[in-house]
């Protein structure tokens, strides 16, 4: 049994910056528990690798969800990161921080400190963004954050002239001072390598003497003495530790395992827990309640001129992008195959875009689930244009279904169960019949294939969707931040309701989904958490 001040749970998007921000000072000890290994896959590193380990076990919880109603009663596979960064260390490393009114909007919920001009310094401080400091970025932070204008594949441009054409006017810059319109991703990719929390916050710190990582190990429970955290108990190599927490137990395991850690430990329903013969050591309703993410559909058009399809789909395009990769660090495989993008208002009277539109100049007939491989493009000339609602107002749950520290959590996500977001079905349909008949794209545009031009009616599309639609991987706000404890699980300081010394600080405190990836979001999160910490 060893005592330290900090105990961290989890190594992903925030428990990496956690830990170097509490470690930073030297006068704290600091102990990082990850349940999967250290990063060391070439694919991790590698941009276009995320390709191999959205499949691979061995870095990926690779969940999958109970079948839904919303989506054909299909279950659907959830990559999560479990290596060292978390999902930043396997995701599509497209940077988006989200509508400086989502957080706005947080605030007005009552969480006092998370306006835009809160957390705009927490934002920047972690960046090294390629345009260097100024009002909305920062230049020095430990984040490498580029921008592709000189790399993208020349679709992009194609895709980005058939916005103007149907009204969606270019933005310069989507996490500045306008995020409407259309544009090229950033993402967190430097000098051809991707750009993880751990290679850009941990690594560094773990020279420290006062920090420790201990990768695969599995905590299966929160100690508690009395109504405070006092440490964790972690599986590793088979054997059961103890550590013990002076200061603080922080669960950053994301928005699937946090609520789980919460249950496993006596935080939830009673019911639920009294049901597993968990005893109860808090009584905390919405622990798991609340789950939100973005769900996509992708409409897949074949091309009259290359795609990256003709280049990665043979072996000897391969062979040269390879190449190419190895000499220069650019090319396809220095990058995200998503490339250009938008976000737009489908109804001019609304106040902030409500659909967020993807380019690919790419298709992959295959685009869920485990058999989907970003290396094997279908083998003719296509693209992709997809889109999701920006702030779905369906929500799911993430609960555990049994006392089993080692058994995944039952996802029940709840798609599309508002009219709202099937009213945004409808309009982004609508958009990508738009686009795809701009002059622009009609000019590379041979054919839509998926779904088809004969799915026209409000019933077909809808059919369609439910049928093809998946998740974009931003699972949030199962231990959502609020004032009222039987509404929310942490309060603005993202302290749990009714715990002392135990915060969780990831996703799942998000009272709702940003317009946009996660990603960003969460690491401005932990920024803003470390800060909070430190000075309590």
């Amino acid at each position: 049994m060893t005592d330290v001040d900090y105990v961290i749970v989890g190594a992903g998007s925030a428990g990496c910056v956690l830990a170097a921000r509490l470690s930073e000072s030297g006068q704290h000890s600091v102990l990082l528990l990850e349940a999967g290994p250290k990063d060391t896959s070439p694919w991790i590193h590698v941009p276009i690798g995320y390709g191999k380990t959205f499949t691979d076990p061995r870095v990926n919880w690779m969940y999958q969800t109970e079948p839904d109603p919303g989506l054909s009663n299909q279950p659907v596979m959830w990559p999560r990161g479990k290596v060292l960064g978390g999902s930043s260390s396997i995701n599509a490393m497209v940077y988006i921080r989200g509508h400086q009114e989502d957080f706005n909007d947080w605030e007005r919920l009552g969480n006092r400190g998370w306006s835009y001009h809160d957390v705009l310094p927490y934002f920047k401080k972690s960046e090294q963004h390629c345009f260097g400091e100024s009002e909305y970025h920062g230049g020095t932070g430990p984040m490498g954050v580029s921008d592709f204008r000189n790399d993208v594949h020349p679709l992009c441009n194609s895709f980005l002239s058939g916005c103007e054409q149907i009204g969606i006017e270019p933005t310069p810059d989507f996490n500045g001072k306008t995020m409407e319109g259309s544009g090229l991703w950033q993402a967190t990719i430097k000098n051809g390598y991707r750009v993880s929390t751990a290679t850009s916050f941990l690594r560094p710190a773990m020279k420290r003497a006062n920090l420790d990582v201990k990768t695969n190990a599995q905590v299966t429970r929160v100690l508690f003495t009395g109504r405070e955290a006092s440490g964790v108990e972690y599986i590793q190599g088979g054997i059961r530790h103890i550590v013990k927490a002076r200061r603080e137990v922080i669960l950053s395991g994301g928005a699937i395992n946090s609520p789980q850690l919460l249950e496993l430990s006596g935080v939830g329903d009673p019911t639920r827990l009294q049901s597993m013969g968990i005893p109860v050591v808090h009584a905390a309703s919405r622990v798991g309640e609340g789950l939100q993410d973005h769900l996509a559909v992708c409409y897949f058009y074949k091309s009259k001129v290359p795609t990256l399809n003709n280049q990665l789909r043979p072996w000897w395009g391969k062979v040269l992008v390879g190449m190419h990769y190895a000499l220069n660090r650019r090319g396809p495989l220095g990058m995200s195959v998503n490339q250009a993008g938008a976000f737009v208002k489908s109804r001019p009277e609304l106040a902030r875009p409500n659909l967020h539109v993807y380019f690919n100049p790419i298709s992959y007939t295959v685009t869920k689930g485990p058999t989907r491989k970003l290396m094997q493009p279908d083998p003719w000339s296509a693209y992709i244009i997809s889109f999701n609602t920006c702030r779905p107002t369906s929500r799911g749950t993430v609960h555990i279904k049994s006392s089993d520290p080692l058994a995944a959590p039952a996802i029940h996500t709840h798609c599309l169960s508002t009219q709202e977001d099937i009213d945004d079905v409808y309009e982004g349909a609508r958009l990508m019949r738009r686009l795809s008949s701009s002059p622009a794209m009609q000019a590379v545009t041979e054919s839509e294939y998926k779904p088809g031009p004969d799915v026209t009616s409000h019933e077909a599309i809808l059919a369609d969707f439910r049928a093809r639609a998946g998740t974009v991987y931003h699972a949030s706000c199962t231990c959502m931040m609020g004032t009222d404890p039987s509404a929310s699980v942490v309060d603005p300081t993202l302290r749990v309701h009714g715990i002392g010394k135990l915060r969780v600080v990831d996703a799942s405190v998000f009272p709702a989904v940003t317009s946009g990836n996660t990603n960003a979001p969460t690491v401005m999160v932990a920024e803003k958490a470390a800060d909070m910490i430190l000075s309590a």
